[in-house]
């Protein structure tokens, strides 16, 4: 039974399964497939929580933590070997309206990493941690993330991303998800920002068609990082599974990367009636044409639940070796 005491066991300075932070997922990426969780609000919002707040899932860092960390289980048990943590719309400025200053919103941030932490400690395999860096607009709370175009240069959007990025490097995840990044001048300010951190990261678009958010060719976004050795994976999430077919070819294509994809549901969201609509199209037998194409961090994203990984993470699973599995990437 989860309770919501707030978890102050310290963090690990090394990941379950031995290496380094920075080592553990890259080597499994190259050994085939990883399976990422899915889409932590819905899941949340299945467990009863009430999300409706500016801070989203990011309140419950503080009101809620037992309830974060129920979350993460049942996508680890599910058979996710990535959780992500709850830290998408948690910034220093966000929490600082909320009257919380810095140094508890930076063990505000911790404890997000802290959290996935316990929860993969549940399962009897590696399961590896991301600490979720939303866009800016994120911590806006109006939308703009999936617009981007906010006004603000490259530099004043490093300049608010790399605090929160040092404070989540200080907690000890295994990787940073730059995640759901609508335009490629705030990618430019996130991958600045994380230089130095120590950490590998992955770099990854909303997109539309077969566009960026703020309307940028998907070949330009995606060859940013070309070179770069601190970004394990690019590509795409919080999107339409149907975009995300075409995205991970040309990810692949304009990267050299290994691709990251986890899409929505495939329900739209309706803003007026603030409500989900449309019929799922997620469907787990695209996770294989996507590892062909060249993905290798494979998930789910908005009201992509525990069952639906599930689902996916079964056809992705290694075969077993002389009886039993080895866990890629472990010695």
């Amino acid at each position: 039974m989860h309770s919501d005491r707030p978890a102050d066991d310290p963090p690990r300075a090394r990941p379950p399964g031995g290496g380094t932070p920075a080592g553990t997922l890259g080597r499994a990426l190259a050994a085939g497939p990883v399976v990422l969780d899915g889409g932590l609000s819905n899941q949340l919002e299945a467990q009863g929580c009430d999300l409706s707040d500016a801070l989203w899932s990011a309140r419950l860092l503080a009101d809620g933590p037992g309830r974060i960390e129920a979350a993460h289980t049942a996508y680890a048990r599910a058979g996710a070997q990535v959780l992500t943590t709850a830290s998408y719309q948690a910034t220093f400025e966000g929490f600082a309206r909320r009257g919380i200053g810095r140094a508890e919103a930076a063990e505000l941030l911790a404890r997000s990493v802290r959290l996935a932490r316990r929860a993969a400690a549940t399962v009897e395999r590696a399961v590896r941690v991301a600490a979720s860096v939303g866009p800016y607009g994120a911590m806006l709370a109006d939308g703009s993330e999936y617009r981007g175009r906010y006004g603000l240069s490259v530099r004043e959007l490093e300049r608010f991303h790399r605090p929160r990025i040092e404070a989540l490097a200080a907690a000890g995840p295994d990787a940073l998800a730059l995640e759901t990044v609508p335009d490629i001048d705030e990618a430019e300010a996130l991958l600045r920002a994380v230089e130095g951190c120590g950490l590998p990261v992955w770099l990854s678009y909303s997109v539309a068609g077969d566009r960026t958010r703020a309307g940028q060719r998907l070949e330009t976004a995606f060859g940013l990082v070309s070179g770069r050795d601190d970004v394990l994976a690019v590509g795409v999430n919080c999107c339409d599974p149907a975009d995300a077919d075409r995205a991970v070819r040309v990810a692949a294509e304009a990267s050299g990367k290994p691709v990251v994809v986890y899409p929505n549901s495939g329900e739209r969201w309706d803003a007026e009636g603030r409500c989900w609509a449309g019929v799922p199209t997620f469907d787990a037998g695209r996770a294989r044409a996507w590892s062909d194409a060249g993905a290798r961090l494979i998930g789910g994203c908005c009201r992509v639940g525990p069952d639906t990984i599930a689902a996916l993470a079964a056809p992705l699973a290694p075969a077993p070796a002389h009886g039993h599995a080895k866990i890629p990437g472990e010695g």
